[in-house]
């Protein structure tokens, strides 16, 4: 039975069983056996508490933040590739230890791309692997088979979701990757983009040019994401698609650490995203599991119109990702995550940065690149994870390496310090004085603690006019990922002067005893 008459006698079979068994179903709740987490003592053990209480989710007491087994969470990351389960030899020592060691720097997310564009690079060892494509290829006909998997591709994502379920690290999956479907942008490295995938007619021995929507030889304008009935119409393509992400749902919806996004840097028309939110929620409700839920517009300035299908519209999209305000710098970085927030604040929504661009052809560079995680972190988003480095290292952003476990193990020590579960972004700076542009960023907790962050060093003034008592500025070095100075005063007087002790990125946290 091929893969097509597998999809439709499953639902067939589905919708027979959900007639006796639909309001189980609709609870969205379930006893996961599969399941598992880690115990204190790091075994594995069958979790068995309701899979809807531990999943990741919005938190219950603020819902611009992450939950996870029951507790708040920051996401923060970063990682040498996107697709990290099509790359199980990357780096030095393969993807597990490359896991391993984001979680030693206290970082707890990811991103991964379903990509297959990826060739073997020889002078990097970011490139180790040719990936796996999710179908089928057969040698003799020199074609691939879309009615049959290719099963090492999908033992890889499984073995990926096993190891960031064990360690806690939220995923975060796109789906759909425009890069994959085009022209590879840039030439800076091998890979390979529409002229090799299994998608193209010429590549599959399941449809031809003339019963599609499709052309082998063009890839302008994406007609492969114009494959639903209200825009090219395709039906056989489209049924290939659904397959896919069956595929993936019926492997993720097992684990409660998955976040999902349709596409990555998406242009495709709204229709199109719309279609597989409906066909992923679908899917999620006949399993009975809960998701969070998302997609990715590709306009670099978060007021484009072209993010208000993702923001005008929460019962649809659980989530927002702003990735591509990353690649703004200083002052317009800060104020465009700011407006965004203002337009997901009825209701408030988790507001995620799966993609810190910070190196010599994006970002602003690596130095750039590393300052706007504290500008997340201080802004009150909810995830930040910085891009991958590219073809060489710095070349988009700084993916995990020294530079990039630097800021992450900064900000975990910062974190134990900072409540920024309970704090507010200063979103215009009103209560820092003689502040230049770019020069500093503050979030509060009214009358508790205050949190200057400095990128380059410099020297403000914090307004304090309402409160007295007795303070604690504590400063912290993140370069050197210590706290490094601390300084009791009492104030009577309306404002303090915040000097950082050297140049370069620093942290004041003044808190009122």
């Amino acid at each position: 039975m091929n893969l097509l008459a597998q999809y439709f006698s499953g639902l067939f079979l589905f919708f027979l069983i959900s007639f006796f068994f639909v309001g189980s179903a609709s609870n969205h709740h379930y006893e996961n056996s599969a399941a598992n987490e880690l115990s204190d003592d790091g075994n594995q053990t069958t979790l068995n508490s309701d899979r809807e209480d531990w999943r990741i989710q919005p938190w219950t007491e603020d819902n611009r933040y992450w939950q996870y087994k029951g507790e708040p969470i920051m996401l923060l990351g970063g990682s040498d590739q996107d697709n990290l389960f099509n790359h199980p030899n990357i780096g030095p020592d393969g993807l597990e230890a490359h896991l391993n060691l984001l979680v030693s720097v206290g970082g707890n997310y990811v991103r991964n791309t379903m990509s297959s564009r990826d060739r073997i690079d020889p002078d990097s060892d970011l490139y180790n692997d040719i990936n796996l494509y999710p179908f089928y290829f057969d040698e003799e006909a020199g074609l691939f088979d879309l009615d049959r998997w290719d099963e090492t591709y999908w033992e890889q994502f499984k073995e990926f979701l096993r190891m960031t379920a064990e360690r806690d690290i939220i995923v975060q999956i796109e789906i759909w990757d425009r890069w994959d479907m085009g022209e590879v942008w840039g030439g800076a490295y091998t890979a390979e983009a529409w002229a090799a995938h299994p998608y193209n007619p010429r590549n599959n021995m399941n449809y031809t040019e003339e019963n599609t929507n499709l052309y082998e030889d063009r890839w302008e304008n994406y007609p492969i994401f114009r494959t639903i009935p209200e825009l090219d119409d395709a039906p056989i393509v489209l049924a290939y698609q659904e397959a896919f992400v069956s595929k993936l749902l019926e492997l993720t919806f097992e684990y409660g650490h998955i976040l999902y996004c349709i596409s990555n840097e998406s242009t495709a028309t709204e229709e199109w995203s719309r279609h597989w939110a409906h066909f992923i929620r679908q899917k999620a409700d006949e399993a009975g599991v809960g998701i969070e839920l998302t997609e990715m517009w590709d306009a670099h300035d978060l007021t484009d119109p072209m993010h208000r299908r993702t923001f005008d519209y929460p019962e649809l999209y659980d989530f927002v990702d702003t990735s591509q305000n990353n690649i703004q710098t200083g002052q317009t970085h800060w104020n465009n995550m700011q407006a965004a927030r203002k337009m997901v604040a009825d209701p408030p929504r988790p507001m995620n940065n799966n993609k810190i661009y910070g190196g010599e052809a994006l970002g602003g560079g690596v130095e750039e690149g590393a300052n706007k995680i504290w500008r997340n972190l201080l802004g009150g988003v909810a995830s930040s994870r910085f891009h991958r480095p590219g073809p060489s290292d710095g070349f988009f952003s700084i993916g995990l390496n020294e530079r990039a476990q630097t800021q992450i193990r900064s900000a975990r020590l910062f974190l134990e310090e900072f409540d920024v579960f309970r704090a507010e972004p200063d979103a215009d700076s009103s209560l820092l004085g003689n502040r230049d542009e770019n020069e500093a960023y503050l979030a509060y907790i009214e009358g508790e603690q205050y949190a200057v962050f400095f990128p380059h060093g410099g020297s403000v003034t914090l307004d304090l006019s309402d409160f007295e008592g007795t303070l604690t500025i504590d400063w912290l070095n993140i370069d050197e990922i210590s706290w490094d100075e601390r300084l009791d005063l009492v104030t009577d007087h309306s404002e303090i002067n915040l000097i950082t002790p050297a140049a370069g990125q620093w942290i004041a946290l003044v808190r009122f005893d």
